[in-house]
């Protein structure tokens, strides 16, 4: 198995007749999808997405793979090629189409629809292509081959490129639910046939690669759902994905049995299952939907509200209903259903918002008390059936955390894929496939790239660490007065503490030292306002770290006179 270092090279040229897979993103975090593949000059990127920031990053709005490693090199992107429309795989298309507008976007026709009314908030018409599965198309010289496969959003493909130089099966995310609630099997009968033609590389969707066995088919959840509807006394509030269309689906056949109408909050979820009805991928009931502003002439018994938020973020609907700064006010007798698994990383958000239902009175029914969602990906069981039907002689782990990747790597290895041909890297981990083996040719720059409000890439990790600062330790302000001529002080030291201490009293301590330590650095010849603002930083902050233990950000400023 091949692993990431960090004093990898800048990779050289490629191998002629050699094919270049560059993952920007997606490998090592659960989110920020994308692939760059490499072959002759041209460039196919697969799934371009975005990853929802964590309290690692405050006031960050959404992160963006790095697009510098291509963006020299847009010209020879032939096209955009989506496997599915989760925001992971989908979100930052419009970042890309801001750099050249006019790069064809590939995908099915639920995917293109929802990016397409992404893409009209930034006022970018696309050029698009829609697919099916079965569908080959040739896009430079990349001749792609669309394979349908079931997820937890209808509409989901594997592509299969074919270059000169080899071939390669990229699953996207997907798992082999054997009863779809829209009867939309993964085509294994697909895989075993490119499995038979030969697949060079097989890029496989890693989320599940630790979960042993075969995930649960999405129709297993309903006699829960059913339950939950049957015994709530008040209203029902539904948190889940805005894309998870066959949830929202589940949702509305079982207000209709219980005699419920159903309310959709958030522009998001308005906007998408508004374009899953339009194009009937969802059944909505008669009579079934109403609008929010409806909601006052129906007794709370009748009442099922669907939001977004199952993941804690702070923003959303269910975040702000707990933190009672929505219009919902959330109440004793409510039943609170969170449809969805938890991404990696989202945990404390999650439950710091069951927490707060709870506390407002709220039953919260979740994936941890009930069989209320399954996941959208293939379990280890799964894996290895398609690593036997593929026979693939190379493999690279995509989508998931490095442990996710790593099992993923240990199942193909069991199922007879030679150790060395087994590729597990980081996002900016080139890796080239000449004469039909892997090997890692080097890295690119492949960070984080930050949207802060209408800044996008302007946010370095030096802001981030300042606001963790703030955030976690507070900041104490310093200010000084001191004779430009002698360096003595002529007034202060003026304290002012934020987030740090309840009473100022405790730096009364602290002030005497600063102006011996003034006294002292102009005893030693140093007038420079700049070296006595590290004077009075320093010794500031060497009390605050003994004395109270904390490290706030200091801020000292020293005014001559």
């Amino acid at each position: 198995m091949s692993h990431p270092h960090p004093d990898l090279d800048t990779p050289g040229p490629l191998a002629e007749g050699g094919v270049r897979v560059t993952p920007l993103g997606g490998l090592g975090e659960v989110g920020r999808n994308m692939t760059v593949i490499e072959h002759a000059g041209q460039l196919l990127v697969i799934d371009c997405g975005v990853l929802f920031p964590d309290d690692h990053h405050p006031g960050i709005d959404l992160i963006l793979p790095d697009f510098t490693s291509i963006e020299d090199r847009l010209d020879r992107i032939q096209a955009i090629v989506l496997t599915h429309g989760h925001e992971d795989h989908i979100g930052a298309v419009p970042y890309l189409l801001r750099l050249k507008p006019d790069l064809p976007v590939v995908g099915s026709q639920l995917t293109l629809a929802l990016v397409e009314a992404k893409l009209k908030e930034h006022r970018i018409t696309p050029l698009t292509l829609g697919v099916r599965e079965g569908g080959r198309e040739q896009l430079g010289v990349f001749d792609c081959e669309f394979v349908a496969v079931n997820h937890s959003i209808p509409d989901a493909l594997a592509v299969c490129v074919r270059t000169p130089g080899g071939t390669l099966l990229h699953t996207g995310d997907f798992k082999m639910d054997q009863l779809p609630l829209d009867g939309r099997l993964t085509d294994l009968r697909a895989f075993a046939r490119l499995g038979e033609e030969g697949v060079d590389l097989f890029l496989t969707d890693s989320t599940n690669a630790e979960v042993p066995g075969f995930t649960t088919p999405e129709r297993e959840i309903a006699p829960a759902i059913d339950k939950v509807f049957r015994h709530a006394q008040r209203r029902i509030i539904v948190a889940c994905f805005s894309s998870h269309v066959h949830r929202v689906q589940q949702v509305l056949d079982a207000a209709e049995k219980s005699g419920r109408k159903v309310a959709m909050i958030g522009r998001s979820m308005v906007r998408n299952m508004g374009i899953a009805a339009d194009l009937g991928y969802l059944k909505v009931p008669d009579k079934v939907l109403v609008d929010l502003k409806q909601l006052n002439d129906l007794p709370d018994d009748k009442v099922v509200l669907v939001c977004t938020g199952s993941q804690g973020e702070p923003m959303a609907a269910l975040s702000r209903m707990a933190n009672r700064d929505h219009r919902i006010e959330v109440g004793e007798g409510d039943t609170v259903l969170l449809a969805s698994s938890l991404i990696p990383g989202n945990e404390n958000a999650v439950y710091r918002v069951i927490n707060g239902l709870m506390r407002l009175g709220a039953q919260v029914v979740h994936k941890g008390n009930a069989k209320v969602h399954v996941s959208g990906h293939a379990s280890a069981g799964e894996l290895l059936y398609c690593y036997n039907i593929v026979k693939p002689r190379n493999v690279m782990p995509v989508h998931g955390e490095w442990r996710h990747l790593v099992a993923n790597a240990e199942l193909a290895i069991q199922t007879g894929v030679p150790r060395r041909n087994v590729a597990v890297v980081e996002d900016g981990v080139v890796v080239d496939l000449v004469d039909g083996r892997v090997r890692v040719a080097g890295a690119v720059q492949a960070g984080y790239v930050y949207v802060d409000g209408s800044t996008v890439g302007e946010v370095e990790e030096t802001l981030l660490k300042d606001r963790r600062i703030l955030r976690d330790e507070g900041f104490i302000s310093v200010v000084v007065v001191v004779d430009s001529m002698t360096g003595k002080v002529l007034a202060g030291p003026e304290i002012t503490a934020r987030g740090f201490a309840p009473d100022e009293v405790v730096f009364d301590e602290i002030r005497p030292r600063i102006e011996e330590a003034l006294a002292e650095a102009a005893a030693q010849g140093v007038t420079d306002s700049y070296q006595l603002q590290q004077v009075v930083r320093r010794t500031m902050g060497t009390w605050v770290g003994r004395k109270i233990k904390r490290r706030p950000m200091i801020i000292p400023t020293v005014v001559e006179a």
